[in-house]
């Protein structure tokens, strides 16, 4: 005897296999394109970057623990053949300076831990 094959409760719909070039900001970071192949591939929620002041528990979570992922070890050069690269660019999508130097990443790398504090400190009271 056949069993008739399950059929899930959702159908997911497929992203394709790669980012669309509209996916990436030229000026750092995703665009609403590259967030949205995002959401259809892993089903993430990705939002913007924080672009202004911290100034709310949430963006001080949110860009402190970007800025600390980032570019505390950063995983390669901030410019190559004398253009920032996409590590670089994304420091500007999130309203920070685009650092030349691996010094100037530690930096970012340093303000977002301070972030992360006083959140943690906010998040106490």
């Amino acid at each position: 005897m056949m069993r008739a094959k399950k059929e899930s409760a959702k159908k997911m719909v497929k992203a394709p296999r790669s980012m669309p070039a509209a996916g990436r900001d030229p000026k750092g970071g995703l665009t609403d394109v590259g967030r949205e192949y995002y959401r259809l591939r892993d089903g993430a929620n990705l939002k913007p970057g924080v672009k202004g002041p911290a100034d709310t528990p949430e963006k001080m979570r949110r860009k402190g623990s970007f800025l600390v992922r980032m570019f505390t070890n950063p995983r390669g050069p901030m410019v190559k053949n004398g253009k920032p690269t996409r590590l670089a660019l994304s420091a500007h999508a999130w309203g920070e300076p685009v650092p030349k130097t691996v010094d100037e990443a530690y930096a970012l790398a340093v303000e977002g831990r301070k972030l992360l504090a006083q959140y943690r400190a906010v998040k106490k009271l």
